[in-house]
């Protein structure tokens, strides 16, 4: 086994958070290694939507014009009824006041992630290592030990500090003994990628929209080459079936009345309701999915990540420093960002649920009523446009102390 490496902070997973964190720890001055298991950052086809309070703080470390000249920007999004037609069109350029960024980014997160790996890559206190799989730690009083297998055999590592940003199947977590609460939505959901151009078929059709129906809602997402088109799936039915030329084929001519629709990518996956116990423990914090995970109706998920680690390097920092209480300040990061995702993330993306999955029945009927009287009333349309950019769920976590 190699001698054992030093650094101040140890980093699991190069997603878009574990590397916007690594990136503000770098910036700062500390030694940072992320730890990643594959070979490249992992080229995930679900998130895409970057919000207002997210770009202004990616911009913070530079790489928010690259989002800007790779993606499209959305300021407008659709809550669409797919039996009546009906669209209720929302603006975030009303918000021109509160940000620089009245828009939405559609984005594939990779594009972010590897966009700082490059960055940490040539930098000279961060150390990016793919092909490092963290396997075990172990804290003790003045750091934490890491296991980790690699392609040469396993090495050993020591850190001041551990983040797990290693996604919903997080061994971090796992090792913690903290437990997920929450809940799996029966449903598997599928998603479409094509370069069809669907508004070229259906009128009057934003980048962003949610399109609610009882038998078969959907999510229609553009990013800068495709259309995204998710939807839920009869979770009883096996993979083969669900990603099927017939499943295709059915969706499109419902859609668009056009069954040959070429797709570039069929990607199913679980979406799951869930939030750890606590995002922190010792030496030893989670982020991002590592530590929470919400249905992408909204698209909270990524964006909340990246605001975990903002946060947690706010708190982290003086702490490395020697300027600041360790249990005192990563104890407000687990009081903070765990409420938020409690009260907020998790409370929002239901109730987007909700909406969507309506169908004709009488509480649907009271959501639409209720969504008209918000786009209908300025002051609780501007209210209702704060809480889905996430400005509310940043004040509310800047309020706990």
């Amino acid at each position: 086994m190699a001698g054992v490496e030093r650094f101040r902070v140890a980093i699991a997973g190069a997603g878009p958070v574990g590397t916007t964190l690594a990136t503000l720890l770098s910036q700062a001055g500390h030694d940072v290694v992320v730890l990643e298991a594959g070979v490249d950052c992992a080229q995930d086809l679900r998130a895409s939507t970057f919000h207002p309070p997210t770009l202004e703080m990616l911009d913070s470390i530079g790489v928010t014009p690259m989002l800007l000249e790779r993606g499209l920007k959305a300021p407008v999004y659709h809550w669409r009824d797919r039996t009546s037609g009906e669209v209720i069109e929302l603006d975030l350029t009303e918000l021109s006041d509160v940000t620089r960024y009245p828009f939405r980014i559609q984005c594939e997160q990779y594009h972010l992630s590897r966009a700082l790996a490059d960055r940490l890559s040539h930098s000279g206190n961060a150390d990016m290592r793919f092909a490092h799989r963290l396997t075990y730690f172990r804290e003790d009083d003045d750091g934490v030990q890491l296991w980790v297998e690699t392609m040469e055999g396993m090495r050993e590592m020591r850190a001041d500090f551990l983040v797990g940003a290693d996604g919903a199947n997080s061994i971090v977590r796992k090792w913690l003994g903290i437990e997920f609460d929450g809940f799996t939505y029966p449903e598997r959901f599928l998603c479409l990628s094509t370069r069809e151009e669907l508004a070229d078929h259906l009128p009057n059709l934003a980048y962003v929209n949610y399109v609610s129906d009882p038998e078969e809602w959907l999510v229609l997402l553009r990013v800068p080459s495709l259309w995204r088109v998710l939807v839920p799936t009869d979770g009883t039915l096996d993979d083969d079936t669900l990603r099927s030329d017939g499943m295709k084929e059915g969706i499109f001519d419902r859609l668009i009345g056009k069954p040959d629709v070429v797709t570039e990518h069929r990607t199913l996956y679980r979406v799951h309701q869930r939030v750890a116990q606590s995002f922190r423990k010792g030496r030893v914090m989670l982020v991002g999915d590592a530590a929470h995970l919400n249905n992408p109706l909204g698209g909270f998920g990524m964006n909340s990540g990246v605001h975990d680690a903002f946060n947690l390097f706010e708190k982290l920092d003086p702490v490395l420093r020697a300027e600041a209480d360790m249990d005192e300040r990563l104890s407000l990061y687990d009081r903070q960002r765990r409420t938020v995702t409690h009260d907020f993330t998790q409370a929002q993306t239901k109730a987007n649920m909700a909406f969507i999955k309506g169908g004709s029945d009488e509480a649907h009927a009271r959501r639409r009523a209720d969504m008209l009287a918000i786009r209908n009333d300025d002051e609780r349309r501007r209210a209702y446009l704060l809480r889905q950019a996430m400005f509310e769920s940043l004040e509310q976590a800047a309020a706990i102390d």
